[in-house]
């Protein structure tokens, strides 16, 4: 990783880890629309395990549990994960989720082929640089069986956002103190190579409104 990327990865986290400790809950308990259909889409595939990445405090992985799912929840915050387990034992579900600090930039902590399903709401379009995103798709396509599915959701580049604030390089912009990669549709295809590409479903999210796409692809079996 070049030091340019250590200091941006260092920075995101403590705003990460800041914002959480000052906003607990920030996103309310109600899952995202993205997890929603996620969890409809991964029951038709089988699913039984997800691996969510960039949990937060966990709304999603709340949901998924809630649903019947076992989740393994991950994030680069202790902090979210820390109101994370606290939700779960809250809400009845603790035996169904597991929590671990991890930083997607680097490889997960998983076996070969050992999970079902992965769900990542606006993880991978953090601060990663192109070379890391393709790095942590290759990992979540490690770990997946065959025929898993990944379900994720990006900022793109026609977002109100893009462009605006100070930029990183990349297509990454900083506004408002969080570094966002915008994504064009072009990173999405190359992200599919080898898988099915199910979906790119583009949706609005938020007061601005923050424009993504929801992309769905399945590894072959």
């Amino acid at each position: 990783m070049e030091n340019t990327e250590k200091d941006l990865a260092g920075a995101q986290r403590e705003h990460w880890q800041g914002t959480y400790a000052a906003h607990p809950g920030m996103y309310g308990e109600q899952p995202s629309a993205p997890a929603v259909h996620a969890a409809e889409v991964f029951r038709a595939a089988g699913a039984r395990e997800v691996l969510e990445l960039g949990a937060g405090h966990g709304r999603d992985a709340l949901y998924f549990a809630r649903e019947g799912f076992t989740v393994q929840a991950s994030d680069f915050s202790p902090v979210g994960l820390e109101q994370l387990r606290e939700a779960a034992h809250a809400q009845g579900v603790a035996g169904r989720v597991t929590t671990a600090v991890h930083d997607v930039r680097e490889a997960l902590p998983l076996p070969d082929g050992s999970v079902d399903a992965v769900f990542a709401h606006m993880l991978l379009c953090m601060a990663l640089s192109t070379r890391e995103i393709h790095a942590a798709v290759g990992e979540i396509r490690r770990v997946l069986r065959p025929g898993g599915v990944l379900v994720y959701t990006v900022r793109h580049t026609g977002d109100a956002h893009y462009g605006a604030g100070t930029a990183h390089g990349d297509d990454i912009y900083e506004h408002g103190g969080f570094a966002v990669h915008f994504f064009g549709r072009g990173l999405v295809d190359t992200l599919a190579d080898g898988w099915t590409l199910n979906e790119v479903h583009a949706f609005e999210e938020g007061d601005l409104p923050r424009r993504l796409w929801r992309v769905t692809q399945t590894l072959p079996r």
